[in-house]
């Protein structure tokens, strides 16, 4: 039953962390190049409106669901009897919560309240977009790389097990 649970909630977490790399390489690879495109005040209105958008079901069961099920892999693998699959699970679920969810705790959403709280029209808010855009994609772009690395390594769990 217990390995029957690890497994589903590994291939959950594996699905889950695809979905949620998929999100942000798109903004960093092509979202975010097209807002940087906009006049400062246009690129700053329409990021602000997806930081509101993007607080939805839709995005955040998986997102912050992923933390959690990552949370208690760890546990689990820690707790197992060191199959061959322990190091993927712990890593996939290090790669998650590291780099993806406390990147984006410590980093992205960070940028995102101090976007909300510029004028848009502002001297202000034009310095802050042409900062915000290159040092934001950058930190979206390590948690891109980190949710689609904990994907691969919890996939080949699910093969080692």
């Amino acid at each position: 039953m217990v390995d029957d649970v690890v497994f589903g909630t590994t291939l959950i977490t594996a699905l889950a962390s695809g979905v949620t790399g998929g999100v942000f390489f798109g903004f960093s690879t092509f979202i975010m190049k097209a807002l940087a495109r906009l006049p400062a005040e246009s690129g700053i209105a329409t990021m602000e409106s997806i930081n509101i958008v993007v607080v939805n079901p839709w995005f955040m069961t998986p997102f912050i669901g992923t933390a959690a099920a990552s949370a208690v892999l760890v546990v689990a693998a820690l707790l197992g009897r060191g199959d061959i699959e322990t190091p993927f699970l712990v890593a996939g679920a290090v790669l998650y919560l590291v780099g993806t969810f406390r990147v984006t705790v410590a980093f992205n959403v960070p940028r995102n309240n101090a976007l909300a709280a510029v004028e848009a029209a502002s001297a202000e808010g034009t310095r802050l977009w042409a900062r915000y855009v290159p040092t934001w994609t950058a930190w979206n772009t390590v948690r891109t790389v980190a949710a689609l690395a904990a994907a691969a390594a919890l996939t080949i769990a699910l093969i080692a097990e």
